[in-house]
């Protein structure tokens, strides 16, 4: 089919507790499900290192070209799933599965302090809630200050805003994995939903636009 649209999906591997890492189990089932005809889904797994995430993530926009990335992560603390606003330039001193912290513990030396989205999280989180998925979602502006939000900033960046995190409790509190898996296909479904519309307002927007320009040059001939 032409002109399908590109969504990169990626989980984390496993580390600290979480010997087996929710997030990367449910971005697998949601590989299974699919998320439609007119979307090309490509699916990843992110390792737990923040050296390992700033070599990958610039190859992976720059490889794909992709219409939205959205970064999948566990919280332990989590017992909905949490759709995150914004990622955050400073606070990393958490060490990396590999022992390791950036120095200057920031994604960017000089970049700014939060990125948003360009999807507002609050619509979105409305229209999964209403749809009676069964799995609860919810809102979130702060997503952690470790390796989740070291990607989600890195990833907002590098993609101008078209980026999407989110947070997943472990397997089983209370979720299954195919309850997780469908969440994101929902999830994702409504952001390319939100996205299309925000283009057709757009392109409406500077149509008009246009249109007022070329009438002003009528007018003042």
């Amino acid at each position: 089919m032409a002109n399908k649209k590109k969504v990169i999906v990626t989980g984390f591997e496993p580390f600290g507790e979480h010997v087996v890492n929710s997030s990367w189990v449910a971005v697998q089932e949601l590989e299974q499900l699919g998320v439609g005809d007119a979307v090309d889904l490509y699916v990843c797994e992110i390792p737990v290192e923040y050296q390992a995430v700033q070599n990958l993530l610039p190859s992976l926009w720059k490889q794909h070209q992709p219409q939205l990335v959205v970064h999948v992560g566990v919280s332990g603390l989590a017992t909905t799933v949490t759709l995150e606003q914004c990622g955050h330039n400073k606070g990393y001193k958490r060490l990396d599965n590999c022992g390791f912290c950036p120095a200057s513990h920031c994604c960017s030396e000089n970049g700014p302090d939060c990125i948003n989205s360009v999807l507002d999280m609050d619509t979105i989180c409305r229209r999964v809630n209403d749809s009676g998925l069964g799995v609860t979602v919810s809102v979130s502006k702060d997503a952690g200050r470790y390796l989740c939000d070291y990607t989600y900033y890195t990833s907002l960046h590098l993609g101008h805003g078209r980026s999407a995190f989110v947070h997943v409790p472990p397997l089983g509190k209370p979720y299954s994995s195919q309850e997780l898996g469908r969440a994101l296909q929902a999830i994702v479904q409504e952001m390319l939903d939100l996205l299309e519309l925000d283009h057709a307002e757009e392109e409406h927007k500077h149509h008009q636009h246009c249109n007022h320009n070329y009438q002003q040059s009528q007018h003042a001939h």
